[in-house]
């Protein structure tokens, strides 16, 4: 019997129905084949009851043309079999942020490479594929909605002067066009639904001709080689045609470090910020922690004896999750970090204020293991940490920053200082020192270059010596540089 699942957008609301019929195994290894596969699409305005029904008889008639031999191998569209792979990788324990991440670049080359046979995929369609990713009309955000003159009357006049609510009673956040930032035109139409008028007559399209980045469209290549990979190894096409193709090619930009002068302004600054936000930025400083290991962290992995903290688990943030708990990037990334000692004086600072904190709150507070929490206890959501960034470099005229720069200028500090790239590697958390060496060979080749003046001067200094202590008539004594 087929098997039908039922795909979600990110309101909730069933788009699709992915359909799957069992195919044996293969005969030889005993390995299981991969399913036919097929995709229903929820037609717009349809409900949910007669959407299931429609999959379900879908389902059946897909079976039956699967038992007659209608559907054969390289037969299936790109974008059903495309659906399968995901599916599948969830199932193998595909990160959730990984997955998401996947399908909003499967969205973007759906409607090209969508429709089209595996076997039919040339080189040649994947490079138009690309060269349509690289215009400005691949980017969904290049037409904006501005509030015109005429939206902020009708609002004076009816008396609204925060958020509005629309015909569902929901909210509705007015904070961007009163900053006077555009929205997107959907958001456009439902302030407009809500006030009982044409939204054209309350505000402006705004064109823009942005592109997507090189490293959005790299991406989409590898998704797409992916699922071509797969269908390569499970033989429903002779090759894998990504292979061949030609992506542009990726740009690359040098991680975001802090020079040592601004290091000194920064801790400076953070001397009169509440002690939850200074411990945050100095852990994040001398730990070289992610953002999400950051935040993960619990107090049950603090050793206040040995000086470390163990780091083996992440918050991440997902529209359809919302905040919740995940293992670090890599298997590597679980590791134990030794931090000095102000380290420790914060956090037993901070410790007493939260605990002290927590008797205010009272019943508000939600209890959770977390060392650095939401505002009323929880788990603090990721975006909150470069919020409150934003907001303390713009009050300090600092430069720009953000979570992720404080882990680059970590690294840039212990290479600078001659640590070894072995030890820097495994404090950051990569797979190997090959990732470190491919983010950081810059900073690695100014390291060097740096530790080469460093001999130069040293040995000068030596010569100098020697030859101050000829001129004197004497030799040099024992442990005398010379």
């Amino acid at each position: 019997m087929a098997n039908v699942q039922a795909r979600k957008n990110k309101e909730g609301r069933v788009i699709s129905y992915s359909i799957r019929v069992y195919r044996g195994r293969d005969p030889g290894t005993g390995k299981q084949l991969t399913p036919y596969a097929s995709t229903w699409r929820v037609p717009e305005g349809w409900g949910e009851k007669r959407a299931r029904r429609e999959a379900e008889r879908q389902a059946v008639l897909f079976e039956q043309r699967c038992r007659q031999g209608g559907v054969a191998d390289g037969r299936e569209t790109f974008g059903d079999y495309a659906e399968y792979v995901l599916s599948w990788k969830t199932s193998m324990g595909m990160k959730h942020l990984t997955e998401v991440h996947y399908r909003q670049n499967l969205d973007r080359v759906l409607p090209v490479l969508g429709p089209m046979r595996l076997r039919d995929i040339r080189p040649q369609h994947l490079n138009k594929l690309y060269q349509t990713l690289s215009g400005p009309q691949a980017r969904a955000d290049n037409e904006m909605a501005q509030a015109k003159p005429q939206l902020w009357n009708l609002l004076e006049g009816k008396g609204i002067f925060g958020d509005l609510l629309d015909g569902q009673g929901k909210r509705i956040s007015l904070d961007r066009l009163r900053k006077g930032l555009a929205v997107k035109p959907a958001t456009a139409q439902r302030i407009a639904g809500a006030l009982g008028k044409p939204w054209g007559d309350l505000f402006l399209v705004v064109r823009k001709e942005r592109t997507l980045s090189s490293r959005t469209v790299m991406n989409c290549h590898l998704l797409v080689s992916t699922v071509l990979g797969q269908a390569e190894k499970e033989m429903l096409i002779p090759f894998n045609p990504a292979r061949r193709a030609t992506p542009p090619r990726r740009e690359g930009g040098d991680p975001n470090y802090f020079q040592e002068d601004e290091v000194g302004l920064i801790l400076q600054a953070l001397e009169s910020e509440p002690v939850k936000w200074r411990a945050a930025v100095y852990i994040l400083l001398v730990s070289g922690c992610r953002r999400g290991e950051l935040l993960g962290l619990k107090w049950d992995k603090v050793d206040w004896e040995k000086g470390s903290i163990h780091i083996d688990c992440a918050l991440q943030y997902a529209v359809d999750r919302g905040v919740y708990e995940s293992t670090p990037k890599t298997k590597g990334s679980v590791r134990t970090l030794r931090l000095p000692e102000e380290a420790f004086v914060l956090l037993e600072e901070y410790h007493r204020w939260q605990e002290e904190y927590k008797k205010e709150e009272g019943g508000k507070w939600k209890e959770s293991p977390y060392v650095f929490t939401g505002k009323h206890g929880g788990p603090m959501n990721p975006s909150q940490l470069g919020n409150w960034l934003t907001r303390f470099e713009k009050r300090r005229g600092l430069p720009h920053l953000n979570p992720h720069a404080f882990r680059h200028t970590m690294t840039s500090l212990l290479l600078f200082s001659g640590v070894d790239s072995i030890s820097v590697s495994h404090r950051l958390g990569h797979s190997s020192v090959a990732t470190t060496t491919s983010i950081y060979g810059h900073l690695m080749k100014q390291a060097e270059d740096k530790i080469s003046g460093k001999m130069e001067e040293l040995l000068d200094s030596a010569r100098r010596s020697a030859q101050e202590a000829c001129h004197d008539g004497r030799q040099p004594k024992e442990g005398e540089k010379g």
